[in-house]
């Protein structure tokens, strides 16, 4: 049995956790409590922290916080709010706070004991930001007093001391250029879309119209006109004989069955002369004859049988996109805090592969040349016999064939803590490395979306639970650098992995062959794809209803057909999984600290192992 935890403050947040999920209507949101800045990221929220001393203050925050975030989870569509959103910083900036005030307001319609929670957040904000200290409007965020306005408009409620001296600061202004629009606040507040429209002529009435961009409704009227357009060009009966259809409707309608029968006869007149009639035309191709339908791609080029129930809702993401630049610079200051005292063994090694390489793309020369560098070696000849004429060198640079390396990092939940904190670091720096010897470097890692198999099962619940069903979650495969991209301006991306609530399960066949296929449109004349991974292929969801083996088959599937086609060089590291029953060129280490030397010693194996490279590198040894 479990020990109770003898932490006062852990009912209350239990109980908070759970109400938040309910009022946010997401029973797999993940609430976690934290010394972060507050926030949701895909399906984690984060809430402030609660101590145990459980005070007043925290309890209200955390509630305030909590309720603001699962309004804004419930009542928000990112779709169309990405639709309406401005380009211009300031344009957005009052688009985000009045969704934002739109959200908390309606969610007040409907649990008016939200409204002061939020009011609580409200001040705590306001008291941090010096709010109530402001005295000049130009010192107070325009934005944020437009979302207060909104919020109070639409509520009816007082803010908060510090939001209502902001508010206050900029009201006269907001009312005196935008008072006639504001007056239809309260019908567009129960529709996103019509909101988003009145947030945007909100912003061009406060004179930032050149911030909005194109209106997407404006390109939606002209693609329905041109598609309008299109019919009528395509029906060239249709221009001005409206009227005289409508004469003639009675008329047809009368002649119908008469007309069938007409036709029913030219049927067959048709078919008693077609070869007579067509006869100049029988090389032609019959354009009327029915298609059959197109075979469907199979989901899995290494196994056609393999399926899928659904990939709606996989996504291909950069790692950018799925947390903000301040916590993604949060989030990596926190992983090289942790791995300060491994940063020197796994930079030793890096360099002593960097020599490695450096030594295979270094200059060779070429001797007995008739001009070129005196070869002062040969000056014995010359001694010995006079009459040998002098013998010059030239340097020349040895052929090195471009490479891409891409590092495929297994993100997992049970990855969590150390192993995924060293896989990070040792990507880092070796990502760092191989960019000064001019190799090319794509850092790529695989997840799902959620626990429990995510909307993939919910839809395949909702369709009555069909057999066999195949994949059953919703893939996150995560770009962390292109291999186009520089390293200094990825690095804060590798922090993401320290997300709380980014690991979960891993479907390794697929993001195999994700990333392979990558690999095969690059231009590189040499690919090597470096697998780091902790288990076998693991979703309870899928396995709960296909066969025990199915993900581990397709896995394998996926290493024959990469092994075989010899396109892309495969190597996997294990961290205490045996990975050489899958991979043939693999390594399996005991302890996470063993992964640097693992991962470099691997790479210059293979460079080595390269028949040209290594006949130039031991070429250039013989000669020195």
């Amino acid at each position: 049995m479990k020990k109770p935890s003898d932490n006062p403050a852990d009912p209350f947040k239990k109980a908070l956790a759970e109400a938040t999920k309910v009022m946010a209507d997401d029973r797999e949101l993940t609430v976690t409590y934290t010394v972060d800045p507050s926030g949701v990221s895909g399906d984690a929220m984060r809430l402030p922290q609660v101590s145990r001393r459980l005070t007043r203050e925290e309890v209200l925050h955390a509630r305030g916080t909590a309720d603001a975030l699962a309004l804004k989870h419930k009542y928000h569509d990112a779709a169309t709010h990405a639709r309406y959103a401005p380009p211009g910083n300031m344009a957005r900036d009052i688009y985000e706070a009045m969704e934002t005030a739109r959200c908390e307001a309606v969610g007040a319609r409907t649990m008016p004991g939200t409204a002061s929670n939020i009011d609580s957040k409200i001040a705590a904000d306001a008291q941090r930001l010096g709010f109530d200290q402001i005295t000049d409007p130009a010192e107070a965020p325009l934005a944020t007093a437009a979302g207060y306005l909104i919020r109070h408009l639409a509520t009816g409620r007082d803010m908060p001391a510090g939001a209502q001296n902001v508010m206050n600061l900029w009201r006269d202004f907001i009312e005196g250029q935008a008072g006639g629009t504001l007056e239809t606040l309260q019908d567009t507040l129960s529709d996103q879309s019509q909101f988003a429209r009145f947030a945007r002529q909100i912003i061009e009435d406060l004179g930032y119209g050149d911030q909005l961009g194109d209106d997407p409704d404006a390109e939606d009227d002209s693609s329905e006109e041109e598609a309008e357009s299109d019919d009528d060009q395509d029906d060239p009966d249709s221009s001005g004989q409206d009227e005289e259809q409508s004469e003639d409707a009675e008329a047809e309608a009368e002649q119908s069955q008469e007309d069938q029968q007409d036709a029913s006869q030219a049927q067959v007149s048709m078919d008693d002369m077609a070869d007579e009639d067509m006869g100049e035309e029988a090389d032609l191709p019959d354009g009327d004859a029915p298609m059959e339908p197109p075979t469907p791609q199979p989901i899995s080029d290494a196994d056609p049988n393999y399926q899928v129930y659904t990939s709606q809702f996989d996504e291909e993401i950069p790692a950018e996109e799925l947390a903000d630049p301040v916590e993604l610079e949060r989030l990596r200051a926190y992983l090289d805090q942790q791995l300060e005292p491994l940063k020197g063994a796994v930079s030793r090694l890096a360099n002593k592969l960097q020599r490695r390489l450096q030594a295979q793309q270094s200059r060779s020369w070429e001797f007995d040349r008739e001009e070129g560098i005196l070869d002062a070696g040969r000056l014995a000849r010359i001694v010995a016999s006079p009459t040998t004429p002098l013998s010059f060198k030239i340097e020349k640079d040895t052929e090195f064939r471009d490479t891409v390396v891409t590092l495929l990092l297994d993100n997992s939940g049970s990855m969590r803590g150390r192993p995924i904190s060293i896989a990070a670091i040792c990507a880092d720096v070796l990502a760092r490395t191989l960019e000064r010897c001019n190799v090319k470097v794509e850092i790529l890692g695989f997840t799902t979306r959620a626990w429990k198999g995510g909307q993939s099962r919910e839809a395949w619940l909702g369709e009555g639970r069909p057999q066999l069903p195949g994949r059953l979650n919703d893939l996150r495969h995560i770009i962390y650098k292109s291999a186009d991209t520089p390293m200094r301006r990825t690095r804060q991306n590798l922090g993401l992995m320290m997300k709380e609530g980014l690991l979960k399960e891993n479907i390794d066949g697929e993001a195999l062959e994700w990333a392979h296929r990558r690999m095969l449109a690059r231009r590189e004349a040499r690919k090597i794809l470096m697998v780091i991974s902790d288990g076998a292929p693991v979703d309870d969801s899928t396995l709960s209803v296909n066969p025990a083996n199915y993900l581990e088959k397709h896995l394998r599937d996926v290493i024959g057909m990469v092994e075989k086609r010899k396109a892309v060089e495969l190597l996997a590291i294990g961290i205490g999984h045996d990975v050489t029953r899958y991979y043939d060129r693999a390594v399996t280490i005991t302890d996470v600290d063993q992964l640097a030397g693992a991962m470099t010693e691997q790479l210059a194996a293979l460079f080595d192992s390269d028949p040209r490279a290594r006949a130039r590198f031991l070429g250039m040894r013989r000669a020195g």
